[in-house]
Order: C-alpha cells, then structure tokens, then sequence
C-alpha cells in the first residue's frame, strides 16, 4: 500500500542510513506523499522497527506503515548489506519524521566484563 511512497525516498534513506553509523539522524517525510496514498490521520503513526541480523527483530505485522517500510528495505542489497552488518532501530514519529540510529555492536570482551559486574 505504502510501498510507492517508500520507494521514493529509497535512495535518500541509503544516505541516512550509512550516515546514522557515526551519528543518529532524522528525515522529515513529506506528509502529501502519505495523504496520497490513502493514509487519512494527519497527525501520522509511530513505530519503531529493529533490524539485527539482516532481519526485523520486532513485531510490525500491525502497522502496515512500518511492514511496508521494513519490506522495502530490505529488498534493497545495498540496506540489506547495511543491516546484515550492523544493528539499526528505525522510528517514525507523528510529526513524519523517520530517525535513524545505529546500535553499536557489544563485543565478547565487553559482555564479560558486564556480566562479572552483575556477579
């Protein structure tokens, strides 16, 4: 439903996500774009979308925003390479704007340590 909007902003979202590495960044979606293709609240949706492992590691299957989002994305090789690599959470909020946040991998070492200080 959405995917002709996502699609359009494909190549942008390449960019921000390789961006989002070294910093967490925000894209403002233009709302016409989403009044066109049938969405009717003004005030927009929120979610949140986990991509680890070359995968969505949260539940969407509600919101078809956010599933037709993870759908196109992933059908990119270029995103796909980026999220097989690295763990991004991707998030709208109602005012339309998309933020993009890398997680940082935790190493073994760092683990360790972590756990013998819960010990």
């Amino acid at each position: 439903m959405y995917t002709n909007v996502w699609n359009k902003y494909l190549p942008v979202m390449r960019i921000v996500l390789k961006k989002s590495i070294s910093a967490e960044q925000v894209l403002d979606l233009n709302i016409p774009d989403f009044e066109r293709a049938g969405m009717a609240r003004k005030t927009g949706y929120k979610f949140l979308i986990k991509f680890r492992n070359g995968k969505v590691d949260n539940v969407i299957i509600d919101y078809p925003l956010a599933s037709s989002l993870a759908t196109t994305l992933l059908q990119d090789p270029v995103i796909k390479e980026l999220f097989t690599q690295h763990e991004f959470h991707i998030s709208m909020n109602p005012k339309f704007q998309l933020t993009f946040k890398h997680i940082p991998k935790v190493s073994a070492e760092q683990e360790q340590v972590s756990e013998d200080k819960a010990n």
